[in-house]
């Protein structure tokens, strides 16, 4: 539809008189459209809330399981030689490890070469005898050097791989070929009995070779064999890596609780809480800058997650043994209102009673212990049916949505308006037109008509 306009020259009203009305009819709009912008901002901020409320409840997730409180590390007494991990359930204990004796690979090396990719060695073949069979790698005259061998080799996928090395023990010929198999431990016997290889710049054959072997480690006196420098069945739920044998020396492997793993878990309850409290605070704050329509300060929502929370922490636990108390594991409020947690006292705790600390944020799983009863405050709070949280969340997008509606139907009302005012000035500029025109008309008509005679004399013309 095309914009219709009005001059006002005819009028003598402003050309914009209609903008100006139709704004001061948008001032209502502009009103629920700054309220709908503090009610988005205080949406934002209470789903900001949901999320951290919501992340408490992970924090202690592990920690309600059977093993939350289980969690164990492995220490070696000697890193350069042992390392390794332990399972959830390994035993804790101690043992003396020896490695006598590292797994290895069956290898095979050739002798020397002046060069790498120069010197031809023939056409022919490499054959191995492997834990699948007998496996052969041929030669023709376009792979028929050091580094054309070692490619053929690697690309065959026959569990064996090839590689060049450098020994310069022999400076005129020190380029040799490395075979090894893929497989560490005697079950993975490869054996490199045949190479044949016909018209080549220089003979090629095996110069040394080592079988492949099993490991030799003791624990605790008794010996035995692996198949493998990663070690899952020596000690139970211990999985040992390997790197050097060093065969006299025995290293002491200790299995035994990961303190500074649960600590860790704690801590990160202590801090999600704590942002929680932070957030509230923030919001209550006031001061004479502070704009309460933006934020939640002063909400009742606040207050309830705040007591709920505080309650929880405060409160003791029953049915968990003898620890009842937060405080008792270094875990406190401070006058600020946050959580304070005392390390070298939760370790104290932990140290002295594991199964204790466990039982308090443990319970049995469902009802008692801190973790589950954290679990039903954080699903309370944030039920989908009737938690606070999500019910302000709900209240105000159904605020917003209302305010959206009024907002278009006032707009569209506004336009009916507008398009209502333009017409009829139009209609008035153009009638005030037409009179103006008559009016000059009859202006031009007056010279020519005198009128009447009254006076009563004659006319004379």
């Amino acid at each position: 539809m095309p914009h219709i306009t009005f001059s006002g020259i005819n009028t003598g009203l402003p050309p914009n008189l209609v903008d100006q009305l139709i704004e001061a009819e948008k001032i209502p709009v502009k009103q629920l459209e700054a309220k709908k912008a503090k009610s988005e901002e205080r949406l934002k901020l209470v789903m900001g809330l949901q999320g951290m409320v919501t992340k408490i409840d992970g924090t202690l997730n592990s920690l309600a399981s059977v093993t939350g409180f289980n969690d164990i590390k492995m220490e070696s007494g000697d890193p350069n030689i042992l390392t390794g991990t332990a399972g959830a359930n390994t035993p804790k204990g101690s043992w003396n490890v020896e490695v006598e004796r590292l797994a290895q690979r069956a290898a095979a090396l050739t002798n020397g070469f002046a060069n790498k990719d120069k010197t031809q060695i023939g056409t022919g073949y490499f054959r191995f005898n492997t834990p699948n069979g007998k496996k052969s790698v041929y030669i023709n005259n376009s792979n028929n050097t050091l580094e054309g061998a070692m490619r053929a080799i690697n690309s065959a996928g026959i569990g064996v791989r090839a590689s060049i090395v450098k020994d310069m023990k022999n400076p005129h010929a020190p380029y040799k070929l490395m075979i090894t198999g893929d497989g560490i431990g005697g079950a993975k016997k490869i054996d490199y009995p045949t190479l044949y290889f016909l018209d080549g710049d220089q003979d090629i054959f095996i110069d040394k070779q080592t079988p492949a072997k099993n490991g030799l480690v003791k624990v605790d006196g008794f010996e035995f064999q692996t198949s493998s420098n990663t070690v899952t069945d020596v000690i139970p739920g211990v999985t040992l890596n390997i790197r050097q044998a060093v065969p006299g020396h025995q290293v002491n492997i200790t299995v035994k609780e990961d303190r500074a793993k649960v600590s860790g878990k704690v801590k990160t309850f202590v801090d999600t809480v704590n942002g929680v409290l932070n957030f509230i605070q923030q919001q209550n704050h006031l001061d004479q800058h502070t704009d309460t329509s933006r934020t939640l300060g002063g909400d009742i929502l606040l207050r309830e997650v705040q007591d709920r929370l505080t309650n929880l922490i405060q409160n003791p636990q029953y049915g968990t043994g003898s620890i009842k108390y937060l405080w008792q594991l270094g875990i406190e409020m401070t006058r600020n209102g946050n959580l304070k947690l005392d390390k070298d006292k939760f370790n104290a705790a932990l140290a002295k009673s594991p199964d204790d600390v466990r039982k308090f944020f443990a319970g049995d799983g469902f009802k008692t212990g801190f973790a589950p009863q954290l679990h039903q405050v954080v699903m309370n709070l944030t039920d989908v049916g009737f938690g606070p949280i999500t019910t302000r969340i709900q209240g105000l997008r159904d605020e917003i949505s209302r305010m959206d509606q009024n907002i278009d139907d006032k707009n569209r009302q506004l336009t009916q308006k507008e398009k209502m005012l333009r017409e009829k000035f139009a209609r008035l500029e153009e009638t005030m037109g037409r009179l103006k025109q008559q009016g000059s008309s009859l202006a031009a008509m007056a010279p020519a008509y005198q009128g009447p005679n009254l006076s009563g004399g004659e006319f004379h013309p």
